[in-house]
């Protein structure tokens, strides 16, 4: 049934959307050389889709942030939405990283990649220090002691998200900024996972509604895998980030038959950035290394990605049609975190 109200429930998530399209359409790119200039159009077809939902998400909203102040400002007290503010900044990397893989970084859109890369660095640098501030913040009155209900895998994307800056950053020519900020998520990287695994052990499980965030810990290893290969680091560097993503993606498969039992939520969505951001490693790596093994792997975890991603389009505009994604979210067995 349609809520009266749909968009007073938009919250940043959707923006997973458009971090997973741009995620495809890199893939694609990347198979051009297997795949002729088909996977090339694909790949355009693809970025335009994902430029398209941006646009429609970010009009949407800021009108939501003017019409329903209070929705946005329950959204950033959430000890799982709030992370999702960086999915903004993140997908205007991405955009611009889409753009630069397929029209050149001196393309006659040059200084559009520009902008959309300097506000997504900005932007995702602002996420990190926000999301971590509220760490340092006093508890506010009422609220229960503890940061623990704010540690699930959704906070990768505010605190690792940093090591997407490079994707773009390189080829713009911002190879000192993007080492930078590069550093900042590599480093934080295995802190949020020692963290992740700390409030699992100690804590319980995750909520059933948050149980496809666990895909995001395939992401940060595998993207950290391609900006190594930009940088031209040591082949094995880049291996070892690959073999640690491929073991992330087996580790959370294990939750298939739990997932497939969930009435869909945009949080399926989390499913679709980190297996196109595996497929385009694993296809980097058999361009470097010649193997076939690798590249039939590639276009293997390519048709997967693809798959993922229409089967959660389509599951998607379902959802919308029927009112079922922008309604009221079930209240989850998860309690607030300190500001």
């Amino acid at each position: 049934m349609r809520h009266a109200t749909p968009l007073k429930f938009l919250m940043p998530g959707w923006f997973s959307l458009v971090m997973g399209l741009c995620g495809l359409a890199l893939a694609w790119h990347r198979a051009q050389g297997l795949l002729g200039d088909m996977a090339e159009g694909v790949a355009l077809v693809l970025g335009v889709a994902a430029l398209l939902v941006f646009l429609v998400l970010l009009v949407a909203s800021a009108v939501r942030g003017v019409r329903y102040a209070q929705a946005l400002a329950e959204d950033l007290r959430h000890p799982v939405r709030h992370a999702f503010v960086a999915a903004l900044p993140v997908s205007l990397l991405l955009l611009a990283t889409v753009g630069v893989a397929l029209a050149g970084p001196q393309a006659p859109l040059a200084a559009l990649w520009q902008t959309l890369w300097w506000l997504g660095s900005l932007g995702q640098l602002w996420a990190t220090l926000w999301v971590l501030g509220r760490w340092l913040a006093p508890p506010e009155p009422g609220a229960p002691p503890g940061l623990w209900p704010a540690i699930t895998p959704v906070l990768l994307i505010p605190v690792v998200g940093n090591v997407v800056v490079p994707l773009a950053g390189l080829p713009l020519g911002h190879g000192l900024w993007s080492a930078a900020q590069f550093g900042i998520g590599a480093v934080l990287w295995p802190v949020v996972l020692a963290l992740l695994l700390a409030r699992r052990i100690a804590h319980g499980p995750l909520p059933e509604r948050i149980l496809p965030a666990w895909f995001i810990t395939v992401a940060p290893p595998a993207v950290i895998g391609v900006a190594l290969l930009q940088w031209q680091a040591p082949l094995p560097l880049a291996l070892g980030a690959w073999g640690v993503a491929v073991f992330f993606l087996l580790w959370v498969a294990t939750l298939a038959p739990r997932l497939a039992g969930q009435p869909f939520t945009i949080a399926f969505w989390a499913l679709s950035f980190p297996l196109a951001a595996l497929t385009v490693l694993t296809l980097r790596l058999a361009d470097a290394t010649a193997e076939p093994a690798l590249r039939t792997l590639g276009l293997l975890l390519l048709a997967m990605a693809s798959l993922a991603v229409l089967w959660l389009g389509f599951a998607t505009v379902r959802g919308l049609r029927e009112g079922s994604l922008l309604a009221p979210e079930p209240v989850a067995a998860i309690a607030p975190a300190a500001a």
